[in-house]
């Protein structure tokens, strides 16, 4: 599995926890950025995320910002992309089980860096059941591409 992580200003700190578990873990990964506590602005970040995921370049993708709010919803612009905002260990199990997300937003100002790590290694860890939640993922692809025809 490759991953692929970034930040912006407001998530540099969790980030750099997150590198540290996946390199503990061996998960093959590329961290794009930033690296500064300069305000940046938080679509430059998630847009090349999402793409990476969903051209292939990458299995899953991590966004880290303040809330996590603005990186999910940027991210969930790309299609193919399902990024799920999570701060707690059940909607990680639950996102992956039912979603099948495959990219994960969190917020430093949010969340510590233990919760955080724990949150990845649920994610990273937990399979899609498929089955009725493939129905429903199915649902939401098709929508997708019914308002990208547009």
């Amino acid at each position: 599995m490759k991953i692929v992580i970034a930040s912006d200003h407001g998530g540099i700190n969790i980030r750099k926890e997150i590198v540290s578990l996946l390199e503990e873990m061996k998960v093959e990964y590329e961290d794009i950025g930033c690296s500064c506590d300069t305000s940046v602005d938080y679509p430059d970040y998630a847009l090349p995320v999402a793409e990476k995921v969903s051209n292939g370049d990458a299995d899953r993708g991590i966004l880290i910002c303040g809330t996590g709010i603005g990186m999910s919803i940027a991210a969930n612009k790309v299609e193919g992309i399902r990024c799920a905002l999570v701060h707690d260990t059940f909607s990680a199990r639950a996102t992956r089980e039912h979603n099948d997300s495959n990219v994960l937003a969190m917020g430093e100002r949010v969340i510590g860096p233990g919760l955080a790590r724990d949150i990845v290694k649920i994610w990273l860890g937990t399979p899609f059941e498929g089955g009725r939640h493939k129905v429903r993922v199915d649902k939401i692809s098709n929508i997708e591409k019914e308002y990208s025809s547009n």
